[in-house]
């Protein structure tokens, strides 16, 4: 069997050589570093032999025998130390022929020279210095021997330390070489095979020389490239064609929202049949456009806008009955047509002459209801696929959608309108009508109290139709002063104050407005009803009430609001038979019916009078919902 080395095996063999060797070197260092420190505390105390030697000979005659025996046996303990050594100093002799020959000359010498010493008599001192000498002359060879050895050991030292650079130097190289071998090389293949490959050049291989890592990830690269080539055969053709339908659908947004964009734009039909006609014209690119709108029967189609269209065509197909031509589709069988123009066929004989050769016809509906077709022609043969017809349909229906949005808008303006006159004339009957009435039974009883010659009824009743002309007249410029008064979007207050002004401006009371509490704020048709209750009631206290102060009164918290309009007058009794008091009374209490709100009067024969007008919570409920925000707008 072929044993396979993968890239892992590989770097781990390498490592392991390489922390062997490295171990080795360190090993052999610290045995020679061990032996040097050992040698050096050697010489140390075989120094120190020399200097026990010297005061062994200067204390031989003079010490006591105890002291100078003590010094033989400290001179004994250090030839043993140097003898046995000592691990944990450490302390050790590097033992080589010459240091175990200097070293057996000193124990001899000092085996004789300690019987010399001992014995009695004792030596003389001249005798005694030059064995002395004698002694450290020999401890002297013995230093210089490991001194030498001490030498050897350190050149021996050096030589690992080069050897040791050596190493490093040669392994940093082996592992840049195997590096590059084993995985920068590998690594460059794959990169130039990638390389290849964004080029789209689905052809490129790498080659595969080892069975490690690499080489299964190169034998995995070149089976990718060759799926990848295989795919990419027709690839090229689905993406072109993938992207003609994008640049399709593309247009087609495009062209829709340019057609939302001019319908949204115009604000007459006219103008918008215009835009549109140019606009599909442009997007269908047809020779001529023509925009025809249907009566709500479809019995005929009125030409609103063309474009390219020749003028002739134009003048006689400005109103084009259902059915005559087959420009006119009917609502029953109305559709999406390409049709052939044919110069034999009388209903498209006028378009063969202009050299119309293809007529596309579209139905404008909306909620299957027609309300027009658009008419496009071509000089040229043409057949229009799915996404062309349902581009046109598209167009279409935007067209008929904001057709629908201008008629929407243009009842909403009638229905404005007709609201309003419906308000003034409401305003008109609740306040002038009413003074007209008794004006007309005033002039009734001045034609007869003339007739009579009745000269005091006659007075009495013209001084009662100039008040009541007066009091006409009052009521129009109060009229006119309601219809300009605007109530705030946030806070009815500021329309009271306004309204308060006025008051005092066309009376000359004085006037006093107090609000406690804020509540949440009045939906604004609930402010406008509000106002006008405030404003009749205003109106009362300026015709009947002979007042001189008037008293208007906001309390607002979460159980709702509450007017109160009070004044200092004359007063009156609430039961009492009052016409035009009553349909003051009447006219309030309609507008708080219209906003869910009650009315109560209070009021006392020469004390005054109070209009309270309370609002329930629901009032201001619309206010804080989308709905009532809504329906307020």
């Amino acid at each position: 069997m072929t044993y396979t080395w993968t890239l892992a095996r590989k770097l781990l063999a390498i490592g392991g050589a390489m922390l062997v060797l490295a171990l080795g070197s360190i090993g052999l260092t610290l045995w020679v570093s061990w032996q040097l420190e050992g040698g050096a505390a050697a010489v140390n105390e075989a120094g120190r032999m020399r200097m026990q030697t010297w005061q062994l000979a200067a204390s031989l005659h003079d010490a006591p025998p105890a002291q100078v025996q003590a010094q033989f046996e400290r001179f004994q303990a250090s030839l043993d130390l140097l003898a046995q050594g000592d691990p944990s100093r450490p302390l050790l002799v590097p033992w080589n022929d010459p240091a175990q020959a200097a070293f057996h000359d000193v124990l001899k010498q000092w085996q004789a020279l300690r019987v010399r010493w001992t014995q009695q008599p004792l030596p003389e001192p001249v005798a005694v210095r030059a064995d002395a000498e004698a002694f450290v002359r020999a401890v002297d060879v013995l230093v210089n021997a490991i001194e030498q050895q001490l030498a050897r050991f350190t050149s021996i030292l050096h030589l690992y330390q080069l050897a040791m650079l050596g190493l490093a130097l040669a392994a940093a190289v082996a592992l840049l070489y195997t590096g590059y071998l084993f995985v920068l090389e590998p690594l460059a293949r794959l990169q130039r095979g990638l390389e290849r490959m964004e080029q789209a050049d689905f052809g490129a291989r790498v080659e595969v020389n080892t069975h490690d890592e690499f080489g299964r990830l190169a034998a995995g690269f070149n089976r990718m490239a060759q799926t990848l080539q295989s795919l990419y055969r027709g690839l090229e053709d689905k993406v072109r064609e993938k992207t003609a339908k994008l640049e399709l659908q593309r247009g087609r947004l495009a062209a829709l929202y340019d057609v939302s964009a001019l319908l949204a734009r115009a604000d007459t039909l006219e103008a918008m049949a215009q835009g549109f006609a140019a606009q599909v014209r442009r997007i269908a690119q047809a020779d001529a456009a023509a925009i025809r709108w249907s009566d709500e029967a479809n019995q005929r189609y009125l030409l609103l806008a063309a474009e390219g269209l020749p003028q002739a065509m134009s003048e006689s197909e400005h109103c084009v009955p259902t059915g005559e031509c087959l420009c006119g589709q009917s609502a029953a069988d109305a559709r999406t047509r390409v049709i052939p123009i044919v110069a034999a066929d009388r209903t498209l004989g006028h378009c063969a002459r202009e050299g119309f050769r293809t007529l596309v016809s579209v139905p404008v509906q909306l909620h299957h209801r027609l309300l027009g077709e658009v008419d496009l022609f071509y000089r040229a043969d043409v057949a229009l696929g799915e996404e062309e017809k349902s581009l046109l349909d598209a167009l279409a229906n935007h067209l008929a959608g904001a057709m629908e949005g201008l008629r929407a808008a243009a009842l909403e303006r009638e229905r404005a309108v007709a609201e309003e006159r419906s308000f003034i004339a409401r305003e008109l009957h609740d306040s002038i009508a009413q003074s007209l009435a008794f004006l007309k039974i005033q002039v009734q009883l001045l034609r007869a109290a003339r007739q009579r010659g009745d000269a005091a009824v006659l007075e009495r009743t013209l001084g009662e139709l100039d008040t009541g002309v007066r009091e006409c007249m009052g009521d129009v410029r109060e009229l006119l002063v309601h219809f300009r008064t605007r109530t705030n979007a946030e806070h009815i207050e500021p329309a009271l104050r306004t309204t308060l002004q006025k008051f005092e401006h066309q009376t000359g009371l004085r006037t006093h407005l107090e609000i406690d509490g804020h509540g949440l704020p009045l939906d604004p048709d609930v402010q406008v009803q509000v106002l006008h209750v405030v404003q009749e009631a205003l109106s009362n206290v300026r015709k009947h009430a002979q007042a001189r102060e008037v008293w208007v009164e906001v309390a607002a918290d979460s159980a709702g609001w509450r007017f109160e309009v009070r004044d200092d007058g004359v007063g009156f009794e609430p039961e009492a038979d009052r016409a035009e008091t009553h349909v003051g009374l009447r006219i309030m209490r309609e507008r708080a019916a219209r906003i869910g709100a009650q009315v109560r009067i209070d009021a006392v024969p020469g004390a005054g009078s109070c209009v309270t007008l309370t609002l329930p919570p629901s009032a201001t409920a619309a206010a804080t919902t989308p709905a009532g925000s809504a329906a307020a707008a």
